[in-house]
This record gives structure tokens, sequence and C-alpha cells, in this order.
């Protein structure tokens, strides 16, 4: 299974990103794509996960109503679609997967990609 992370950026306050997690060598049912981020000096955060099977999604307090997360089955891809970006949304976001339904819990992560730098 491997990850790759895409769309990061620098974007003024209030702007927008989109970012892309291609996925190959897994199949899908019943997993959990995760988007997660990372600021030297800062705790890992978990920003949103999608669970493959039932389509339920999570997110943290400080990004609901701001970022969406979705798949794309044809083109095995996950995104996350970020809105209305802050200062305090600057970090690395690097996206993982886990089988089952650990969507909510970081350490079930099993396969992570690289990341993609995010700078508001």
């Amino acid at each position: 299974v491997q990850l790759v992370e895409s769309g990061g950026g620098s974007v003024q306050a209030g702007g927008s990103l989109r970012l892309s997690c291609a996925f190959s060598g897994y199949t899908y049912s019943g997993h959990c794509m995760g988007w997660f981020r990372q600021d030297p000096g800062k705790q890992r955060e978990r920003v949103a996960a999608v669970h493959t099977l039932s389509d339920n999604t999570y997110y943290a307090d400080s990004v609901k109503g701001r970022f969406t997360i979705s798949t794309d089955y044809t083109k095995n891809t996950a995104y996350l679609k970020m809105n209305d970006l802050k200062p305090d949304d600057t970090a690395m976001y690097v996206c993982a997967t886990t089988p089952g339904p650990y969507c909510l819990e970081p350490d079930r992560y099993n396969v992570w990609g690289q990341g993609t730098q995010v700078t508001v």
C-alpha cells in the first residue's frame, strides 16, 4: 500500500486549498482514510477521517465547517478541501489509512504518506 499526497502550498488567510491523497495497492472495503497535520513543536492532530464503507466522516473541532474530506473510488484518491484557511492551519498534512473501523484512533493507522506542506 502506498499513499502519495499533493496539493499543498502557500495561501493567504481566508483562501482555499484542496489536498489529494492517491493510494495504491489497497482493496477498498472497510477501512478509514484520514488526514493528519503536524507543525514543529505541536502535537500531531487528526484533522478529518472517512470510513470507506459507511462514508461516515469525522472532523476535528478546529476545522469543522471549513474542511471537507471525500474520496473518489474511481481515481483511488482521497481529498481534503480546506476553506477559510487560518494561520493556525499551517502544518505538514499527511494522509494515512487503517483497516477496520478505527477512524478515531490515530495509533491504528498503519500506512502513512510523506506529507504535503500547507502554509497560511
